[in-house]
């Protein structure tokens, strides 16, 4: 079986998470989905994004987490991200990074509440920040990571594509999509909403959420049934 298309998207959504300032040094990762085949691909671990080539994207079972193709070992955040493709059906894409902002309010073990339509406009609401892992999770730190995500959203009752990522304490952010273009453009927006609410925090100690209405009205109209924001698609 032939991964050049897969291997190429992750390969250029990796490249595209430096040139939008969410990773330096080799600080993120990005993998996407292949549900049909049961493979995701993957950065491998350690390689220096300006010697990162398509050729190097490595192919991972979903279900037993070993190589199915390639030359070089997955990123060491590889279970973790196989975790969450495991638990939440609609994920086909998963951006990790170091990013400042969003790093920031996960170092402060904060959730980052949504205070505006910005927020709104793709996340349903606050954007969650796990608990800790425990000493005996440590001993498995990437898969206990995944699990720790999965864990939070099923306790928050939260859909995984209304609010598209995570803070993990002490650590950084996740985010996802339904591809992985999608997982980019979630993690950029997560950057850009971490900065704002942390200037906003700056400016007002002590701001208020956004009401409810408002927040419904910015996130219901570019997602779900009744979403009219843009073009339709065509044909339509």
């Amino acid at each position: 079986m032939s991964f050049a298309r897969l291997r190429e998207e992750v390969y250029r959504v990796n490249m595209e998470i430096v040139e939008a300032g969410l990773v330096v040094l080799t600080w993120g990762n990005a993998s996407g989905l292949d549900r049909a085949a049961g493979v995701l691909a993957i950065k491998p671990s350690g390689v220096a994004y300006d010697k990162l080539r398509a050729r190097d994207i490595v192919i991972v079972s979903l279900a037993t987490g070993t190589v199915s193709d390639g030359e070089l070992s997955p990123s060491s955040d590889t279970p973790t991200h196989a975790e969450i493709y495991r638990a939440f059906g609609g994920v086909g894409g998963i951006v990790h990074t170091h990013s400042t902002y969003a790093t920031s309010w996960a170092q402060s073990g904060r959730e980052i509440p949504c205070l505006g339509t910005t927020h709104a406009d793709h996340f349903y609401g606050p954007v969650p920040c796990a608990r800790r892992l425990s000493d005996e999770e440590l001993r498995f730190y990437e898969r206990e990571t995944g699990r720790v995500i999965v864990e939070t959203f099923r306790s928050l009752g939260l859909d995984p594509l209304d609010v598209p990522g995570i803070l993990l304490p002490h650590h950084g952010p996740f985010a996802w999509g339904p591809s992985a273009a999608g997982a980019l453009a979630n993690a950029i927006a997560l950057e850009q909403i971490a900065k704002m609410a942390a200037l906003t925090y700056a400016i007002n100690p002590e701001p208020e959420a956004i009401p409810r209405n408002l927040l419904d009205k910015h996130f219901k109209r570019k997602h779900g049934a009744g979403a009219y924001y843009g073009q339709p698609a065509a044909g339509h």
